[in-house]
């Protein structure tokens, strides 16, 4: 299998997860976790899983020329990132949540023009548009949808985690041609969790641990090890192989992978032509963008 076939791959399993991890992560809070409190657990959990996969496979000693951009990158991909986006979901709705995560490839797109001069070509352009259109046919018709004053400041942290996460997916691609995968998120969460420890650890000593039902013990699990761990090194290896406008077009595939997790989970949804068209618009709005820019000949 080759490394381009993989890192689709890979993104695929990684907006599975997320697609199913808006409804998991609002189950646990605010009513179980403070939000601060939960990307303390998440963050810190990771770190710990990061560490102790490095040490025991990979020992590779980084450059302290590049500390200061690991430091920044802990701000846009952990503090940043996690932070607003637990924060702004628990006081927003999963569905507004979803559809304010639409901008992210379109930010992508702008910062990797600007910083890694990544050409901007009409497939890109028209490829994020069906993106956009499918996600939107399946996102607004959900019952729960609403923007309104109660939900505002959580739409805007939102919207901030967005433009974080597309900060995060261009600064941190320079990287990759340097060090492996698990070098990199180590030290990135090194920096990140001590960024959040100060905004968490007062909701975290507050948490009733032997009240937490079990089903609450899973979500938490899952949040760590699945939406963190495991999410965070299956993105950055896809970096090595695709251009970060790539990876970001796959979060328009995160609404229909969670309906698809209500249909064969929860049976609480059903399989439409709506949904199905809506599917159809997303893959081919990846294809578009995933296909390699040509030059045309001069002269």
């Amino acid at each position: 299998m080759n490394k381009i076939l993989q890192a689709h791959l890979a993104l695929i399993a990684v907006n599975l997860i997320y697609g199913a991890n808006y409804s998991i992560a609002k189950e646990v809070m605010p009513t179980h976790v403070q939000p601060f409190a939960f990307v303390l657990m998440r963050v810190g959990g990771a770190l710990i899983l990061f560490w102790i996969v490095s040490s025991l496979f990979i020992r590779e000693k980084i450059d302290k020329k590049d500390l200061p951009r690991f430091a920044l990158l802990a701000v846009f991909g952990v503090a940043c990132n996690q932070l607003l986006f637990l924060k702004g979901l628990s006081i927003t709705t999963p569905i507004n949540a979803s559809i304010i995560m639409i901008s992210n490839p379109i930010v992508v797109l702008l910062i990797a023009a600007t910083v890694l001069k990544e050409r901007i070509s009409v497939n890109k352009l028209v490829g994020i548009g069906f993106g956009i259109a499918g996600a939107m046919l399946l996102l607004l018709f959900n019952k729960s949808f609403s923007f309104g004053s109660e939900t505002i400041t959580g739409d805007v942290m939102i919207l901030i985690n967005s433009i974080s996460w597309a900060l995060y997916l261009v600064l941190v691609k320079p990287l990759m041609h340097k060090y492996n995968t698990f070098t990199i998120v180590k030290w990135v969460f090194l920096f990140g969790f001590l960024y959040v420890l100060p905004f968490g650890f007062k909701e975290f000593t507050e948490v009733k641990w032997e009240e937490l039902p079990p089903v609450i013990w899973y979500d938490i699990l899952f949040v760590v090890v699945a939406t963190t761990f495991f999410a965070y090194v299956l993105n950055t290896y896809a970096l090595r192989a695709l251009s970060p406008s790539i990876v970001s077009i796959y979060i328009y595939l995160q609404p229909f992978l969670a309906t698809l997790f209500a249909i064969f989970v929860y049976r609480n949804d059903t399989l439409d032509l709506r949904k199905i068209t809506a599917a159809v618009l997303i893959v081919f709005g990846v294809y578009l963008v995933s296909m390699p820019f040509k030059k045309t000949k001069e002269g």
